[in-house]
């Protein structure tokens, strides 16, 4: 009888042994499937990339852009216009948006690429705002060779360490930087939390590899 009632009992826990293996293997099974839902719904890192209508430096955006596109992130190419961006040797590019289609929920960095045409936004309302919008909710930041100085005149870099290229005579745009409360750095990039500068096309690719590390913090 106590033989019996043993092996009765030894049954039963074999049972609950076995329904406990099938149960935990459900939910991991679940949390699985829940953890590639949820990377599909984040999808890539997206960043677009903000050039001159005219006279935007060639190897800054085409380093950048190149670095980025390695390390998997969607890039995008706007302008104050639609339409093609010529570049200051010459280079010819499709503009997919302006900058008031700019949907800051559709990307995780904002880049400003320099060259002699990045001028034309030091000044710009929209281009000032894009940049306050980008910082205030937190997104990637990023501006190389002059286009600092966009950043400094939209009153973001207040007591930000920043790095611009300059004359090595005339170091107007360092004063710009300056004035408007940055912390100038010489350095070929620098990255203050998540907003990234550098000084010129030598520093592209650094400056590209700077937004991804920043991107995937």
């Amino acid at each position: 009888m106590k033989s019996t009632n043993g092996k009765k009992w030894k049954l039963i826990g074999l049972l609950i042994v076995l329904l406990m293996a099938f149960v935990l293997s459900g939910c991991l099974k679940d949390n699985k499937q829940e953890k590639i839902m949820s990377i599909e719904v984040l999808g890539p890192l997206k960043a677009v990339l903000i050039i001159a209508r005219q006279g935007f430096q060639d190897f800054e955006y085409n380093e950048t852009k190149r670095v980025l596109e390695e390390a998997g992130v969607e890039v995008s190419t706007a302008s104050l216009d639609k339409g093609l961006a010529v570049g200051k040797l010459g280079q010819k590019v499709e503009v997919e948006m302006s900058l008031n289609e700019i949907n800051l929920e559709d990307f995780d960095a904002v880049i400003f690429i320099g060259g002699p045409g990045a001028a034309d936004y030091e000044d710009d309302p929209l281009a000032h705002k894009l940049a306050q919008q980008t910082m205030e909710q937190g997104r990637v930041l990023g501006a190389i060779c002059i286009a600092p100085t966009i950043l400094a005149k939209a009153g973001i870099l207040e007591g930000r360490k920043a790095t611009v290229w300059s004359d090595p005579i005339v170091q107007e745009t360092i004063e710009i930087l300056r004035e408007q409360g940055a912390d100038y750095v010489d350095e070929a990039v620098v990255v203050d939390g998540k907003l990234i500068t550098a000084n010129g096309p030598g520093a592209a690719a650094e400056f590209g590899q700077k937004i991804v590390e920043t991107l995937n913090k």
